[in-house]
């Protein structure tokens, strides 16, 4: 069963995708290759491995595949201590499942605490998994909102609406199923170290390391950054006025009035 959920999503690149990766190596499973790999985002993949058809995925996605899933049992306990679960068939006929658990970064936590003391309103976690998967998680993130079952079309759907009641929306993500929102948002990050290429090719901003520290960083650098600006234009508009003025009214010079100008373009540059 786990090597062909492997096999079946070694071209995903979605985070469940790569936990099942990480569980094959760990357990010597050789992989094989696969043909026709499909994937729908947020809801799972479709591959030919060998002369077998796999489809690996939510419930729903497999029923929407024609797969006879009259055999399965057992998952509900484990979904009621937060495992997400990944079904997988075979030839159409559900053939077993995988619980697979969220651990939360280190430094997630502090990172949200962080952007909060830092002023930003709100922080909402939007996620595909089920309702106790994203209560869990936010809870051990400090995050006071979530919203789970979404898939991309939802995702997009929160962030254009969030945007409409006038909030300016920054989107972080690093899968295919962040793309749309990613774009949809007033900025959107890509954790670059982690990220799909389709995700850093929505996003304005790519961070190539998937510390999520680097978010409030990232916060405090443009902030900075823009009182840099703002004080480079006075600067800048302050002496081009004063020898403007001092030349007009032959209080210097005009080559002293443009010594005054070259300054205040060294002093911006300094600064």
């Amino acid at each position: 069963l786990l090597t062909l959920a492997a096999s079946a999503e070694q071209m995903s690149k979605h985070p469940a995708a790569r936990a099942l990766h990480q569980v094959a190596k760990e357990a010597n499973l050789s992989l094989s290759e696969t043909e026709d790999f499909r994937e729908t985002p947020g809801k799972g993949v479709t591959a030919m491995v060998g002369s077998t058809n796999v489809c690996v995925g939510r419930d729903s996605f497999l029923k929407e595949n024609n797969v006879d899933m009259n055999n399965v049992s057992g998952p509900e306990l484990h979904e009621e201590q937060g495992f997400s679960t990944l079904y997988v068939a075979k030839d159409s006929r559900c053939i077993g499942w995988v619980g697979l658990q969220d651990k939360t970064r280190p430094e997630a936590r502090d990172a949200v605490g962080q952007l909060l003391d830092m002023g930003i309103r709100k922080v909402t976690m939007l996620t595909g998994d089920r309702d106790e998967v994203a209560s869990r998680v936010a809870g051990q993130l400090g995050c006071t909102d979530f919203k789970a079952h979404c898939l991309p079309q939802d995702k997009l759907d929160i962030v254009e609406r969030t945007k409409k009641d006038g909030h300016t929306v920054v989107v972080v993500g690093d899968g295919i199923n962040d793309a749309p929102a990613l774009a949809a948002g007033d900025l959107g990050i890509a954790m670059g170290a982690a990220g799909s290429d389709v995700a850093i090719n929505s996003a304005s901003i790519a961070l190539m390391s998937d510390d999520l520290k680097r978010l409030p960083f990232l916060v405090r650098l443009s902030r900075k950054t823009r009182r840099v600006i703002n004080q480079n234009l006075g600067f800048g508009i302050m002496f081009i006025i004063l020898g403007d003025v001092a030349a007009a009214a032959a209080w210097l010079p005009a080559v002293y009035a443009a010594i005054l100008h070259f300054a205040g373009s060294l002093i911006v540059v300094f600064n």
